[in-house]
């Protein structure tokens, strides 16, 4: 009997400690997590994969998340993206973000970020099984 393919997601984030909670917190769930601490990182990185779903700060130095989520937009345009950020509050992307879903950094919405991965993957499993 073979194992189920488990879905990998690529956590862009400057901040060490939120890459290891959303890092644990999907590893728990069954993901496979790959993290990056930049938007340069994280594009070096896919050279290396193709994540089923980028989770990525916003607000980063030397390449920010608007643009690092605007370079996956053009070069990956099936990879499922999530922004998440601690400045803005609502449950919707932001104007001018190109991303799937938006999730606020906050403890409190930790079970959304699980829902939002989890409900991205979906399509794109379908996607996978449908062109094989």
């Amino acid at each position: 009997m073979s194992r189920p393919l488990k879905h990998r997601v690529l956590i862009v984030d400057d901040e060490e400690s939120i890459r290891v909670v959303f890092a644990q917190l999907l590893q728990r769930e069954g993901y496979e997590v790959d993290t990056a601490e930049n938007g340069f990182d994280a594009l070096l990185q896919l050279k290396q994969f193709i994540p089923d779903v980028i989770i990525s700060d916003l607000n980063m130095p030397k390449m920010s998340g608007f643009e690092f989520l605007s370079v996956v937009r053009r070069r990956f345009p099936n990879i499922s993206v999530i922004a998440a950020s601690g400045a803005y509050g609502s449950k919707i992307v932001p104007n001018g973000v190109l991303a799937d879903a938006f999730c606020a950094k906050e403890q409190e919405h930790l079970e959304s970020l699980l829902n939002s991965v989890a409900h991205l993957i979906k399509p794109s499993a379908a996607r996978a099984t449908a062109h094989r």
